[in-house]
């Protein structure tokens, strides 16, 4: 075969050493040509020809072409496949199997084979599926492309496809863990308070099953608040390393879809069993607490008990009573707490503000869809008082976590916050500078002085500043040691009042018992385990993300075909044009650079410095409220287009 000849390869090699070359990720356009993106920032235009042989992601190395005063480059080496495993959907055509990834840069139909365990007559034509990459053109002996099918994941007239797909896309269990149904009480050794009696309380969403937490306060008569935070205890019935244990390490946590939970632990155990229903007595782990009048933390204990929850509130319902709205009241074993814990809170949350760092309250935006799946309403829910209650208690009772774990074990799970990442804090110096802010850059990595940077930006209240500061920090990562959460401008935190829906916190409360019963700690969590839940969590929230966007095209497919007006937010400025929020149902849109001004020549984009100017005008800039109308809702990118709305 030619294509064997060594002295052709040796000629091809010859060739490539001697010729100007390039390295870098290919990005496809709808056009058929496409562009060679070096890490560098360079950017060499591929031709039509050559884009037949790469695909959209691939990392490749090109020969680099002159010709006059173009330059473009052709593919010749495969460094990594921009495409493995992918979803795509099948087409049956005259006998003839092949898929289409689903993927909006990718529109090549790749001929395929099924996986021999597969029954071939099962999957039809629109079906979708999981395939493999198997060849590419750019392999050794690779004459196209060519894919397996290896999962069948959804009939295409299944309702369940945005959630079936999403999962399946970012390997994602599909249904909730089955790991039997007999769960008797383990013998741990532990000593068990009697709290039945006491008048603890949840507060959660109307329709919440798995109840992790419930709370008890009382005033101290020299001032500021006891507060008991009773946490459900599921390790009271899973042992370490037992199939539900090690399920639920796998799964990491509990993925929260609209219209759908998959959990992490069984749902016997979720939902019921460790679930803090109300009238019903739950062993539990629990954390005594003083809050002083000014807010601070002091003394508190952690112990093992049994408790009762006396009512289960909703967020709304309390809000409500609190405001003096509604006609709804709580008993009155649970009235005087409620109104003690909104004390608290606005303690806690003014000790924060000066003391640590508190988030910008954000809507919460609730689907509500009927059983098929569809949507019916986007429903806006504002971070209320209740909330905030419960969000103070968790916070503190955390904060106490990380102390004992790190004074008495020396680690455990945490979150650690950097504010910047270590390669971007010179940029982010630099980028500072420019808006006239004096600040050292040691000071992007101490705690004590960003903390006070962080409030010098506040007070600025300059959206376009803020968002323009989050392309150079960083992202929440878990840890065994303690380590700095400069988002909540702690020293250290580690959660333990999730352990339902978190493995982090089941590893918690197990080091929590140790500590109790006097016991010598485990070795550390390894690298492994901390990155593999941090990894499950960036893909569990991209799969929330996914099915939104999917379900946000059906419900607003309306209104694009009446093209109907949305105030909204600017997210994001690229080349392409700038992304949008709706205020309204926090849908994101994309406005094309075409749709900005007829002439594309008179708008201006500078994505670095996130600005758009048009005919010479700066126009919009990162974080500014603008108006826009939506004009096309495309399911099968699960995208929005707008344009600026006049």
């Amino acid at each position: 075969m030619l294509q064997n000849n060594p002295l052709l390869a040796q000629l091809k090699q010859q060739i490539r050493t001697t010729t100007p070359r390039a390295e870098g990720v290919i990005k496809a356009t709808d056009k058929g040509f496409g562009f060679l993106e070096t890490d560098d920032g360079q950017s060499y235009f591929v031709p039509p020809p050559a884009m037949k042989q790469v695909l959209h992601g691939d990392r490749v190395q090109a020969t680099i072409h002159e010709n006059g005063d173009k330059t473009s480059v052709e593919p010749d080496a495969l460094l990594e496949p921009g495409l493995t495993r992918f979803i795509a959907r099948v087409q049956k055509r005259e006998g003839r199997l092949a898929v289409v990834p689903d993927h909006p840069s990718i529109k090549n139909v790749l001929k395929s084979r099924i996986k021999n365990s597969l029954d071939e007559a099962s999957i039809g034509d629109g079906d979708w599926v999981v395939s493999r990459l198997v060849r590419h053109p750019l392999k050794e002996n690779d004459r196209g492309f060519f894919a397996q099918i290896d999962e069948l994941v959804a009939k295409a007239d299944d309702p369940a496809v945005p959630w079936r797909v999403t999962l399946a896309r970012h390997a994602l269990e599909q249904e909730c863990p089955d790991a039997g149904s007999e769960w008797p009480l383990l013998d741990e050794g532990l000593e068990r308070k009697d709290l039945t009696a006491e008048p603890f309380f949840t507060i959660d969403g109307e329709k919440t099953r798995d109840m992790d937490d419930a709370l008890r306060i009382e005033p101290r008569e020299d001032g500021g608040w006891r507060l008991t935070v009773a946490i459900a205890d599921p390790t009271a019935y899973v042992e370490e390393g037992h199939v539900a244990d090690l399920e639920a390490r796998t799964r990491a946590f509990t993925v929260y879809l609209p219209g759908q939970n998959v959990t992490m632990l069984p749902e016997q155990l979720a939902d019921d069993l460790c679930s803090l229903w109300e009238g019903q007595d739950r062993p539990v782990l629990a954390c005594s607490l003083e809050v002083e009048a000014d807010g601070s933390l002091g003394d508190y204990r952690f112990f093992a008990a049994t408790a009762r929850s006396h009512a289960k509130l909703a967020y709304d319902r309390v809000s409500d009573w609190i405001e003096g709205q509604g006609d709804w009241a709580p008993a009155d074993e649970i009235a005087p707490q409620l109104k003690a814990l909104r004390e608290m809170t606005e303690a806690r949350s003014a000790w924060r503000s000066e003391h640590a760092l508190v988030f910008k309250d954000r809507p919460d935006y609730v689907f509500e869809l009927d059983r098929a799946g569809n949507v019916l309403n986007v429903r806006t829910e504002q971070r209320r008082i209740a909330n905030r209650m419960i969000e103070e208690s968790m916070i503190a009772a955390n904060a106490c976590c990380a102390d004992l774990l790190a004074e008495k074990v020396g680690h455990g799970i945490f979150n650690v916050h950097r504010a910047f990442e270590p390669e971007k804090a010179e940029a982010a110096h630099e980028f500072l500078t420019g808006q006239e802010i004096e600040v050292e850059i040691e000071a992007l990595s101490e705690l004590p002085r960003y903390k006070e940077l962080k409030r010098a930006l506040e007070n600025r209240d300059d959206a376009w500043l803020d968002a323009r500061l989050r392309r150079f920090q960083g992202f929440t990562s878990m840890s065994a040691r303690p380590g700095p959460h400069f988002g909540l401008g702690l020293a250290a935190y580690a959660t333990w009042t999730s352990p339902i829906r978190k493995y982090g916190d089941m590893v918690n409360h197990r080091l929590i018992k140790r500590v109790l019963k006097g016991e010598q700690a485990p070795a550390e969590a390894t690298l492994a385990l901390t990155e593999q839940l941090t990894e499950r969590r960036r893909l569990n929230r991209m799969a929330e993300r996914d099915v939104k966007d999917w379900l946000y095209v059906r419900y607003l497919t309306p209104a694009a075909e009446a093209q109907e007006a949305f105030e909204a937010e600017i997210i994001a400025i690229n080349r392409g044009g700038m992304r949008v929020r709706l205020t309204a149902n926090g849908a994101t849109a994309f406005v094309p650079a075409p749709m900005i001004h007829s002439d594309r020549d008179k708008v201006i984009i500078d994505d670095k410095e996130g600005r758009i100017q048009v005919e010479g005008e700066e126009r919009y800039k990162l974080g500014d409220a603008i108006r826009v109308a939506l004009i096309e809702a495309r399911e099968e990118t699960r995208s929005l287009v707008a344009r600026p709305a006049v």
